[in-house]
This record gives C-alpha cells, sequence and structure tokens, in this order.
C-alpha cells in the first residue's frame, strides 16, 4: 500500500505487498521488500535496500548505501520468520547493516527512537538499542548485544556478543566491549575491563541535577570500595541496594550487577575476579 503524497523516483524498485506511510521520499535506486512497512514522511535519500519483515518509523532518515533488514550472518540461522524494527525519528547513515532477528535471540532486532547510527555501523541479529542512542561511526555490534537508552558508543569500536551497555553510558572510540558496562559507566581502552568512572558529561547533558549526579558517584564509590575480593564487592552491592533503597538510579545500577548471568562486569577493580 503506498500512501498519499509519496514521491518515488522512477529508478527505485518497491515491491508489490510494501506499505509506504503518507509523505515519505523513496529517492534513487533505492530497493523495498515486499514486507516492508515504512512510516509517515520516511526518506530513503538513495540506493537505499531494506528487505525482510522490516518496519521504519516516522520521519527516519535513511542515507546511500544502508542495507537493511537481510538475513544474519549466524551458521545457526535456518530460515526462521523474524523481524527488524527501527523507531521514528532516527538518522541511520551510509553504509549501515542490520539484520532481522533470529529464533536464539527472540526473532527481533531492534533500534530505538531518535537514534543516530553514523555511517559504516554493523547492528548485528537480536541486538536491542534504546532510544537516544549515538553509534559513532565503524561500530561493530555482534549478536544479541543490548544498549540502554542515551548511551554513546565511540568509533570504531567493537561490542562482544550478548553484552549489556547500560543507559546513559559512554564507550569511548578504539574500545574492545567484552564485559557488561553498567548504567551511567563510562570505558575507553583497546580492551576494557576496568571503568573510568561514570559519565558525569552525558548525565549532565541528559539534564540531571547535581544532587543526583552526586548521589550516584557516592554509589559507586561505595559499591566499589574496598579489596578485590568478590566476596567484598557482593557486600557492598547488597549495601548500597538497602541504603538507597528507593533510589531509581541507584537502583538501576544495582539490578544491572546483580542481573548479570554471562558476563563479568567492568570494574575500578583490575580483576577478573567480579563477576
Amino acid at each position: 500500500m503506498v500512501y498519499d503524497d509519496v514521491f518515488i523516483h522512477p529508478s527505485a524498485i518497491v515491491e508489490d505487498g510494501a506499505s509506504i506511510g503518507a509523505e515519505s521520499y523513496i529517492g534513487p535506486y533505492c530497493c523495498v521488500g515486499s514486507e516492508v512497512i515504512l512510516g509517515q514522511d520516511v526518506r530513503l535519500e538513495s540506493h537505499v535496500v531494506i528487505t525482510g519483515d522490516t518496519t521504519i518509523g516516522d520521519r527516519t532518515t535513511i542515507f546511500p548505501f544502508a542495507s537493511l533488514g537481510q538475513k544474519p550472518q549466524d551458521l545457526k540461522y535456518n530460515g526462521e520468520k523474524s523481524r527488524l524494527e527501527i523507531g521514528s525519528d532516527t538518522t541511520i547513515r551510509e553504509y549501515v547493516t542490520a539484520n532481522i532477528g533470529t529464533e536464539g535471540g527472540g526473532m527481533l532486532t531492534k533500534i530505538g527512537n531518535h537514534c543516530l547510527i553514523m555511517a559504516y555501523c554493523h547492528i548485528a541479529h537480536d541486538c536491542m538499542i534504546g532510544d537516544y542512542v549515538v553509534i559513532a561511526n565503524g561500530v561493530n555490534l555482534s549478536g544479541h548485544v543490548t544498549i540502554g537508552d542515551r548511551a554513546v558508543i565511540g568509533g570504531m569500536s567493537v561490542v562482544k556478543q550478548f553484552i549489556r551497555i547500560g543507559q546513559n553510558s559512554m564507550v569511548g572510540g578504539f574500545t574492545g566491549v567484552d564485559r557488561d558496562i553498567i548504567p551511567y559507566g563510562m570505558v575507553r581502552s583497546d580492551r576494557i575491563t576496568t571503568m573510568k568512572g561514570l559519565n558525569v558529561v552525558g548525565l549532565k547533558r541528559a539534564g540531571f541535577e547535581i544532587e543526583e549526579i552526586k548521589t550516584l558517584l557516592n554509589a559507586y564509590a561505595e559499591i566499589f570500595e574496598g579489596d578485590d575480593e568478590k566476596v567484598q564487592f557482593t557486600k557492598n552491592v547488597d549495601a548500597v541496594r538497602t541504603k538507597y533503597l528507593g533510589n531509581k538510579q541507584v537502583s538501576q545500577i544495582v539490578n544491572f550487577i546483580q542481573e548479570a548471568k554471562k558476563n563479568p562486569i567492568c570494574t575500578p577493580i583490575p580483576t577478573d575476579n567480579l563477576s
């Protein structure tokens, strides 16, 4: 179905069955598959390929040579019916690839609203990306990565499969991420294992009050203080949960740590004993 006021360039290919929302723009040499749903005022600049069961939200813009909704780069994928969902007001820059999900990951890859995915990024199968996330040029996300709202991933970084990156956190450029990163955390280096503190600049930009930031800094210090033994770390987390009961932001950090399953967590303590 093609709604009113849609522009489709004569060189573009839109397969029967595709749904194109009102006031959308399909530029030169774009290819839109039969199962694709585009919201209102979606803009495909040129040479964009969208296939599979893919939904694009209103006012999202996709730049040339992006390829969205292709089969995952996963040898376990067996043709199962899975999806890619991209939210509203999101920008997908040149040469971005984002694949559909798999049976082993919930059958869905999702990019939220108001995101900026810069050029040459790869969003693998079953990734779940929140709202207002910025992913800089050349970032590669392996399968099953979860990124919370308003996180920032620096350019040329690589994220291992099943990693969780908490909301409002920041990953510096050229970082290999193979441990979970708590909400509001900040990490950098070529192979991160330790925290570099909290993402204070990002918190200020997000509108957090000074007292809220101070509380987070205090809780952070209390969680990771003491020796590097796992038993001490566990006691610290339990104590902070009790002390800051009812504080939403601190609870997010504590819950994130206590819900860890597959990966160790980045800490200020350079040890492999913490999980």
